[in-house]
């Protein structure tokens, strides 16, 4: 009997699930609390959770983690230099540290320009070899001739012994500049992604598992070691396609909008007949748009762990994660005790730091880049919890909320606060962590809000719902003004929303917002067994996917009995007659679809392959199309389950 084993390493929880091949049943699921900065003890202790005496017959492990989004959001990949080759069109900054660029590149046809600078790049490897852990490359029209890349590949290798990242080797989609900032992410990633992929392999084998290990991309597939390992850029938004992947297998529905209630966010998406819906345009991280294909979402900073705090006798949800109370009392001897006493400041003090439900504590992070007054503030916190009056009494200097907030967004510390977890053990729907330092903290806010306190917990518990089918809504009808739809969700008119397709909710205690939103909604709404490790389930019944894209065309307009060029990822080749290049092309493009799923370890039975061919002639035109695009496409099962 064999088992695989899912994990998803999100922003909270680090989740793990065990699938038996033969009838595709859920044999055992783990939750254990996402650690920072190193994302393996997380995984580890969501491991340790499972039944070991199955873990000896796992064959297959695979995993997503939100590892990659969260680096280019907090600004924390490692240093990169960028080299561009040819004129690109500039549309703003590159996320590197340095950037060169010289003459060179190709025409649309593959034909070279100008010869690179090759004595430009060595003064510049050299120069700042030391500074940087990874370089990027990226031509124009490197899609259609990439030796200009590889060649400055092979130099920078030579003189650094570095990794280098090649444009070409990321997409074949036009786009200079979106491609140079994909090559740049993915160098910045690298170093990272190499020690978490290299320290799960570690782990697996300390569990004495000998199974082939699976990464899964932003747009649901499924990668080898060696793409996981040369592409982290593609997990980004893994998270949100393990969602997608793990509803419809968990709910068995091939077509189903899934909204997902993470720890930090909500993010809504939808798969139609097994097939996640893709954005249009390349996914954008951190404000960078890149050629990374991703699961088309609405997402929203409101989770379980969001912030909840008043001010003017409003509450407000996030958009911040913090340890909710309930957690830290479990982990903090004498914090229930300390929140008991918090004083509530006065209203008009009243912001998002300053609340009697809030504390702060060290992170773990080393600290770098604090100025003078951050350094004495940051020096007196503890690694336990500690109110701002305690930091402030230590402190020669006042902790501002401006202050607070910079340590946080530098990753130094982390805050504990109310949250919706907190106001579900109070109503007693969600009861895994303290439920009297939940009380504790409702009965402090709901008084500043003149309510009682489950009226307040109720009123957060709203809030959440409307939230969720307001994501929902506008990713359902994403021409329509959005403030119309809050209107709708809000109640504000004699009308609700009615949903054609099953709406499926992931998350660890969405079960208490079912009722909230079906009088919200009219839909079907399904909770499946397993919802509150959908994305770990996500993570496994991923397919491996590989499109390759090829195109012909004559080397001269003007006479076309010269000969055909053949555009592939691996750069381009000519040919005497048409007949021979499209040859070719199937040829070579089938054999690249089955090497990489030979790669992630997919057998030839069970690979799908698909080719399709789209040709282009303007009228009149009397010879061989004058554009062909052949398209080879594979879909493989890492495993075949028998469902």
């Amino acid at each position: 009997m064999h088992y695989s084993l899912g994990i998803d390493a999100g922003g909270t929880y680090t989740d793990a699930i065990l699938v038996r091949d033969s009838d595709a049943s859920v044999v055992g699921s783990s939750k254990s609390l996402t650690t920072y900065p190193d994302l393996v003890a997380g995984i580890r202790n969501a491991i340790d959770g499972l039944d070991p005496t199955y873990l000896k017959n796992v064959n297959l492990v695979s995993v997503s983690t939100t590892l990659a989004t969260n680096t280019v959001l907090e600004g924390t990949g490692s240093p990169v230099a960028l080299i561009l080759v040819g004129e690109h069109p500039m549309k703003g900054e590159f996320p590197a540290k340095h950037v060169l660029s010289i003459p060179g590149g190709h025409g649309f046809n593959g034909e070279e320009i100008e010869e690179p600078d090759i004595d430009a790049v060595r003064k510049f490897a050299l120069k700042f070899k030391d500074d940087v852990a990874a370089f990027a490359v990226s031509s124009v029209f490197s899609i259609r001739n990439p030796e200009h890349e590889l060649a400055i590949t092979d130099v920078i290798h030579e003189l650094t012994g570095l990794p280098v990242v090649c444009g070409h080797e990321l997409s074949q989609d036009l786009g200079a500049y979106e491609r140079a900032v994909t090559a740049s992410l993915n160098a910045q990633l690298l170093p990272i992604s190499h020690k978490f992929i290299l320290s799960v392999m570690d782990e697996i084998k300390r569990k004495n598992i000998d199974a082939r290990l699976l990464m899964l991309k932003c747009d649901g597939t499924v990668v080898g070691l060696k793409d996981a390992l040369d592409k982290p850029v593609e997990s980004i938004f893994s998270g949100p396609a393990a969602s997608l992947v793990g509803a419809s297998f968990l709910s068995g529905k091939g077509t189903c909008a899934v909204v997902d209630v993470g720890g930090t966010s909500t993010d809504v998406s939808a798969i139609t007949d097994g097939v996640p819906e893709l954005s249009d345009t390349g996914a954008v991280v951190g404000g960078w748009k890149t050629k990374v294909r991703a699961t088309r979402m609405e997402t929203s900073a409101m989770g379980g762990d969001s912030h909840v705090w008043t001010c003017s006798k409003a509450i407000h949800i996030g958009p911040r994660r913090v340890i909710p109370l309930c957690l830290a009392s479990s982990k903090y001897p004498g914090f229930l005790e300390k929140l008991k006493r918090s004083v509530a400041p006065l209203r008009s003090l009243l912001d998002r730091n300053i609340q009697p439900t809030k504390f702060f504590m060290r992170s773990g992070f080393e600290p770098i880049g604090l100025d003078e007054s951050e350094a004495e503030v940051f020096k007196v916190i503890g690694d336990e919890p500690m109110s701002l009056n305690e930091i402030a009494s230590l402190s020669k200097k006042y902790p501002s909320t401006v202050m607070i907030d910079s340590l946080i967004q530098k990753r130094l510390i982390q805050a504990i606060g109310f949250t919706p977890t907190d106001a579900l053990h109070v109503l007693g729907e969600y009861t895994f962590w303290d439920v009297e330092a939940s009380k504790a903290g409702a009965d402090k806010l709901s008084d500043l809000n003149k309510v009682s306190s489950l009226e307040f917990c109720n009123k957060v518990k709203d809030i959440v719902a409307r939230n969720m089918a307001f994501n929902l809504m506008s990713y359902i009808l994403p021409d329509v003004d959005r403030s119309g739809i809050k209107k709708i969700v809000d109640g504000e008119f004699n009308a609700r929303f009615k949903v054609d397709v099953p709406v499926v909710l992931l998350g660890g205690p969405v079960a208490a917002y079912r009722e909230n939103m079906e009088n919200i909604i009219d839909a079907q709404i399904i909770i499946p067994k397993h919802a509150e490790v959908g994305n770990a389930a996500g993570a496994l019944f991923g397919k491996g996917i590989k499109r390759i894209e090829i195109i012909i065309r004559p080397i001269s307009v003007a006479d076309p009995d010269q000969g055909y060029l053949v555009f592939s990822p691996i750069g381009r080749k000519d040919f005497e007659k048409y007949r021979e290049a499209v040859e070719y092309a199937n040829e070579h493009g089938k054999s690249m679809v089955l090497d990489y799923m030979g790669e992630c370890g997919v057998s030839k039975d069970n690979i799908d392959i698909k080719m399709t061919t789209k040709t282009f002639s303007p009228e009149g035109w009397k010879h061989a199309p004058l554009e062909t695009t052949i398209t080879i496409s594979g879909v493989g099962y890492p495993k075949k389950f028998v469902l």
